[in-house]
């Protein structure tokens, strides 16, 4: 089963950019639709964006589109979420996830993911 790890969290101010990295072993990630959530403290897990298994389709929050970016390299076996004009708001730990399946009505539900990084923290100070 894959293995996720994240990568390049930190502290910004706001306004400025990160470039978060989910990394995948004993899998390929083109192999899986992916996902990136996010979670600040006393808040639920939401939804940022995903990236379809075909990569074909790609989907963000309301709340990031137009400043957030996802990408996949493959050669690199690596989902990339770049990360532009920070918000306060935008403060929490990232994770990643990937499911082996096709389709697009289920990925911005959370549930449907099997597999879990252990997340990255995201800090943007006002």
């Amino acid at each position: 089963q894959v293995q996720l790890v994240e990568s390049g969290g930190g502290l910004v101010q706001a306004g400025g950019s990160l470039r978060v990295s989910c990394a995948a072993s004993g899998g390929t990630v083109s192999s899986y639709a992916v996902g990136w959530f996010r979670q600040a403290p006393g808040k639920e897990r939401e939804f940022v964006s995903a990236i379809s298994r075909s990569a074909g389709r790609i989907y963000y929050a309301d709340s990031v589109k137009g400043r957030f970016t996802i990408s996949r390299d493959s050669a690199k076996n690596t989902v990339y979420l770049q990360m532009n004009s920070l918000k306060p708001e935008d403060t929490a730990v990232y994770y990643c996830a990937a499911a082996n399946k096709y389709g697009l009505d289920w990925l911005r539900r959370r549930e449907e993911y099997d597999y879990w990084g252990q997340g990255t923290q995201v800090t943007v100070s006002s």
